[in-house]
């Protein structure tokens, strides 16, 4: 049949419908850097700044109520929601090209760049912005971008005005240490952290340079990794309002998320190496080893545990326990009328500073041989593993004929017990390990000995306990600290 010019005309015009139709379909289930070339970032064409959604409870949120809001103020808004999995119940989220719903748990069907939420955002900067807040005016997230473009800080936030807005807080942040340590801000509004509800802005570029830039809980992973490269946030004053009908409205709501909330937390802080955070006022969360737990480290090979090749020092929660264990082990000692004295290493951290030394794994205490019959757990020891009623471990090392004193059955940080005796004056033993310190000594070190503070107490040392570390270690070995092998590892850095 022969198609008239009208006909003809109609038919090019249905196929151009479907074409474009197919198109836009195929577009929306693209990643948004596999697009065609559209309007560059920052330019005049389009917005600036893509609203970024991740902190929320799939069971429990307001995630629509908060997209709704933004795109009333601006239909052509890029909104992101993030999640590591696909979230259930299902969100109402519009069905729109700059809407997206970034899934950040890979998957077998999905190419890797759709797992990466940089992938779906190409503006300038990003606004994250949190569960139960939403826009009341246009221009807010424009207003934030030029404070931050005048300069003074790397990130603008501003508060929800929830039931926690949020404040300035200080932080100081110690990968050697392990440790972050929070306080009161001297200079608000510009600040290290924020404890709180808020709307925080930055550069795309900047967040996704980040090693975890959306990890949960964001506040706390975002503000770690900022303040330990030194970048201010700005508060404002002006608040983005809360949602109509908040999040987590219902007791069991709350109860769940903050559960689910403290999981997270510890969990994250253990994967970027935070083992201690220090609160204002002194409160102490400790996030590393217990009794109950393994130690952080494992096998220490050449006297060189393996934080040190990260350049760390032991985490703190080692420490504490060391500390613990020392403390016992000596006043068991003491109790059975057991001759000791600080060995080692740990004499030469009392020595400099009353402590343990920063990176030491041990607790090293010298005892009389002919004493150990005086203490029960030692001669308990002598037979076999034994464990105390306070959950130490009192046995015979394996390496050698001598007790190690281990913190539990589960966490084997430990203080050693070095059985030593004399001979013609010298005290001397029958286990040597090929340690520098470990050699024999004018027994008159030990005739009397001394009180000196360690790690929190006051233990028994050699007298002259400058001499007895300078014949075992060298001259000048209190005013110049050095790793236990620096063959392997020095403290200046080389190895």
């Amino acid at each position: 049949m022969r198609l008239t010019r009208c006909q003809a005309a109609l038919a090019a015009a249905i196929t151009l419908n479907l074409l474009v139709l197919f198109y836009v379909s195929w577009l929306q289930h693209q990643p948004r850097s596999s697009r065609a070339r559209g309007p560059r970032r920052g330019s005049a064409a389009g917005p600036r700044v893509t609203v970024l959604v991740r902190e929320f409870e799939a069971f429990d949120n307001a995630v629509p109520e908060l997209v709704d809001s933004f795109l009333q103020q601006d239909p052509a808004q890029p909104v992101v929601v993030a999640a590591d999995s696909l979230p259930y119940p299902p969100l109402a989220l519009p069905r729109i090209p700059n809407v997206r719903l970034a899934l950040l748990q890979p998957a077998l069907d999905r190419p890797a760049a759709a797992s990466r939420p940089e992938t779906y955002v190409a503006t300038e900067f990003v606004a994250l912005v949190p569960d139960g807040a939403r826009a009341e005016a246009r221009g807010q997230l424009e207003r934030m971008v030029e404070v931050l473009r005048a300069g003074g800080a790397r990130l603008v936030a501003a508060p929800v005005a929830s039931a926690n807005p949020a404040r300035c807080l200080a932080l100081n942040v110690s990968l050697r240490e392990w440790t972050a340590r929070y306080g009161r801000a001297p200079a608000a509004p510009h600040c290290d952290a924020l404890d709180g509800d808020a709307v925080v802005l930055l550069r795309a570029r900047d967040l996704f340079n980040l090693s975890a830039p959306l990890a949960r809980p964001v506040s706390t992973g975002l503000f770690l990794q900022t303040a330990l490269r030194g970048w201010a946030v700005q508060l404002l004053d002006a608040p983005f309002p809360a949602a109509h009908q908040p999040p987590l409205a219902t007791a069991h709501a709350r109860w769940k998320a903050e559960r689910e909330g403290r999981a997270r937390r510890a969990a994250l802080l253990r994967a970027l190496g935070i083992r201690l955070v220090s609160w204002e006022g002194g409160r102490l969360e400790w996030f590393g080893c217990s009794k109950e737990s393994p130690r952080c480290f494992g096998t220490v090979v050449g006297d060189t545990p393996a934080y040190l090749y990260e350049e760390r020092w032991t985490p703190p929660c080692c420490l504490r326990a060391l500390r613990e264990t020392a403390r016992y082990v000596v006043g068991v000692l003491e109790a059975a009328g057991v001759r000791y004295w600080l060995e080692g290493g740990s004499l030469l951290g009392a020595a400099r500073h009353g402590d343990i030394i920063p990176w030491d794994y041990d607790v090293d205490l010298g005892i009389y041989l002919e004493d150990v019959g005086n203490c029960e757990q030692l001669r308990g020891a002598e037979a076999g593993s034994v464990v105390d009623e306070r959950g130490f471990v009192w046995e015979k090392a394996v390496e050698g004929d001598f007790f190690r004193v281990q913190y539990s059955e589960s966490n084997h940080l430990h203080v050693d017990l070095w059985p030593f005796y004399p001979r013609n004056g010298v005290m001397t033993k029958d286990t040597w390990l090929d340690h520098r310190q470990d050699v024999e000594f004018p027994e008159h070190f030990l005739q009397p000995l001394v009180p000196l503070p360690f790690a929190g107490f006051v233990a028994q040392a050699p007298n002259d306990y400058r001499r007895f570390l300078e014949l075992k270690f060298g001259p000048g070995v209190i005013e110049n600290p050095e790793y236990p092998n620096p063959a392997l590892l020095s403290l200046a850095g080389g190895g």
